[in-house]
């Protein structure tokens, strides 16, 4: 018999599925999930493996989606199963567990965060926001401590961080910031009218961005609840730092959250030609749309490392282990001292050829640091995989040093980077907000398969009927744009 399991774990379960995605494919394969329970300490037989994966697998087609990974939990927590990917998870990727207060929660589940990102986080908010006065009475923070969860208490820090990320999403003038720090108030179970303010302006604005804050109060943050606050940053970062990523939403390459983003919205965005450079024979500009940021980020990195003469990765967790690709990238992007203002930078290659992983890693990262680049991971971070702090690590180096030029006497369809409007851009925040699955990154493109605005019905209460009416991706090459239309029709 399965339980239901409440919003917030099944963010949880997100991000524990997305940990073993490894190539973000959106699916689970035996490959991933054998490499996941070796490398965390748990490695397990073929014959194991399989048997796992026959249990989630509900449409046998030999790959686990989210949907069956999360129906499977709710009815195997507790289980073997559900217990082995807990522990493997934790182990590799140094998760610290507390106690969780739902329903579910009494019955064993943790809500559980990550040290690597908390000292991540806490070292890129120390450097976005260091030269501003209204943070001073928290800043810096110390990365090894709990520090970060005390300090979103009064709302200031992340209404500062939204504000990096999407440029002027709040009036400054909106924000409560006199005799606010969470200190105060130690005493009261609920946060001054001032506090709860701010919070509630962070939370509402960050939703507007395109956040998915459902279960996500004032209070859990005022408390410094670590999941929820490592989970909600992580997506206001994000937002920042693929913000230059996205070609149909693109106005300069190089600027971005790392740029500290010096009023980069206006009414509509404008993308830049340059990420045109990343076509491959036959693709036009509308194939380049509709790659996720995430996609677009791979296809660059690949891009300088075929230049490079370097094979290609897959991924931003396993095959950048060694940091050799990272030294290649680095090289690539360097400046050449072609550019005005901004004198060549020579990568120093030699501690490519460094036999120990970890010495390998701080070498390329002090490589990175000369580009001003070292932000989200450590050499530990790199060497693990960790998949979430080198997308970040990569996401930053692009922002900086995108190093792509705009591709002359192509036939192009220019119009198609028309830019974003400022309607078009509430819309696909509104959808993300709630919580929709793929994230909408390109409007029109990514509703092409109705899959989406069938998951908005649900959220406004109009039942659908998964299981005979809809015809689900992956879709055949014969017939896809049938598939598609009957999915929008029905």
């Amino acid at each position: 018999m399965s339980v239901k399991i409440t919003q917030d774990e099944a963010d949880e379960m997100r991000a524990m599925f997305d940990s073993i995605d490894l190539d973000k494919n959106g699916f689970i394969s035996d490959n991933e999930l054998g490499e996941l329970l070796t490398q965390s300490g748990h490695p397990q037989p073929g014959y194991m493996i399989r048997e796992i994966l026959q249990k989630l697998d509900r449409n046998k087609d030999n790959k686990i989606s989210f949907e069956e990974f999360l129906s499977i939990v709710k009815e195997l927590k507790g289980s073997q199963v559900a217990k082995t990917f807990l522990k493997a998870i934790n182990k590799k990727e140094g998760i610290l567990a507390i106690g969780g207060t739902s329903e579910l929660s009494s019955e064993g589940t943790q809500h559980s965060y990550s040290e690597e990102e908390r000292y991540a986080f806490v070292n890129w908010i120390n450097t976005a926001l260091e030269k501003d006065p209204d943070c001073r009475h928290v800043l810096p923070m110390d990365p090894n401590t709990d520090a970060l969860f005390k300090t979103v208490g009064d709302g200031i820090v992340l209404c500062k961080m939204i504000n990096l990320s999407v440029p002027d999403t709040i009036d400054e003038r909106t924000i409560n910031k006199k005799k606010l720090t969470p200190f105060t108030t130690q005493a009261l179970k609920r946060p001054t009218r001032a506090l709860q303010e701010n919070l509630n302006l962070a939370l509402n604005s960050a939703s507007a961005i395109g956040c998915h804050v459902v279960n996500i109060g004032a209070l859990d943050l005022k408390e410094g609840k670590p999941h929820l606050v490592l989970g909600l940053l992580w997506q206001i970062i994000k937002i920042g730092l693929f913000a230059d990523i996205e070609l149909s939403r693109n106005e300069g390459i190089g600027r971005g959250l790392s740029g500290v983003l010096s009023s980069r919205l206006t009414d509509d965005y404008h993308p830049s030609p340059a990420l045109a450079a990343l076509l491959r024979d036959g693709e036009t500009l509308e194939d380049l749309m509709k790659l996720s940021p995430e996609e677009l980020l791979l296809r660059w990195a690949n891009f300088h490392l075929e230049n490079a003469g370097y094979p290609k990765i897959n991924n931003f967790s396993s095959d950048i282990k060694d940091s050799k690709a990272y030294f290649h990238l680095l090289n690539q992007i360097s400046p050449k001292g072609t550019e005005e203002n901004r004198p060549r930078i020579d990568i120093n290659m030699a501690g490519f050829n460094e036999k120990d992983d970890l010495k390998r890693a701080e070498a390329m990262l002090q490589q990175a640091d000369r580009l001003g680049c070292r932000q989200f991971v450590t050499p530990t971070d790199v060497v693990s995989g960790n998949p979430k702090l080198n997308l970040a690590f990569v996401a930053n180096l692009f922002n900086k040093y995108p190093a792509l030029t705009k591709p002359e006497n192509e036939d192009i369809d220019w119009d198609l980077l028309g830019g974003e409007t400022r309607e078009e851009r509430t819309f696909r925040n509104w959808m993300n907000s709630l919580g929709v699955s793929p994230t909408v990154h390109h409007l029109y493109v990514d509703l092409q398969d109705a899959m989406v605005i069938l998951q908005l019905y649900e959220r406004i209460k109009v039942e659908v009927d998964w299981n005979n009416k809809v015809n689900k991706p992956p879709y055949p090459k014969l017939g896809t744009n049938m598939k598609k239309a009957f999915a929008a029709l029905c």
